[in-house]
């Protein structure tokens, strides 16, 4: 039995749980944000300059997704004005080995996929009518 229907066995959900957590690793912001803290504390205003093209709004909710889930600590400091500061927990720290694996393998194997996507594309323009799918997951 593959380990992912062991998983969904011994949980008894059906996956449910897995794709939760996977869902919530896997958006199009939260390794970017564990990626920049694996540097230490960071304050949000840095974090946000630091992470090209993420909203304020996008930010706030991704950290406290992160929170809420254990892998980012928050801390406040009682200044004027309030200094918020964030940190990778243990366990989010232990994401970092998993996320640049994914991420070497993603940068080896992107001469075939954009060659496949190229593939895909021209042959998808003679034939007319044939769904194409995105090029990008939704987030």
């Amino acid at each position: 039995m593959p380990d992912y229907e062991h998983t969904c066995l011994i949980r008894g959900d059906g996956g449910q749980t897995l794709r939760a957590i996977l869902d919530r690793i896997c958006n199009k912001w939260t390794l970017l944000v564990v990626a920049t803290l694996d540097q230490g504390t960071v304050r949000f205003t840095d974090l946000h300059q630091q992470i090209p093209g993420i909203s304020q709004r996008m930010l706030t909710l991704t950290l406290r997704h992160l929170e809420h889930d254990g892998l980012v600590s928050r801390t406040v400091h009682a200044e004027v004005p309030p200094r918020v500061e964030y940190a990778l927990t243990p366990t989010g720290k232990s994401l970092i080995p998993p996320a640049l694996a994914l991420a070497g393998w993603a940068i080896e194997h992107l001469p075939h996929i954009e060659a496949s996507r190229a593939a895909h594309e021209t042959r998808d323009r003679r034939e007319p009518g044939r769904p194409r799918p995105t090029t990008s997951p939704a987030g």
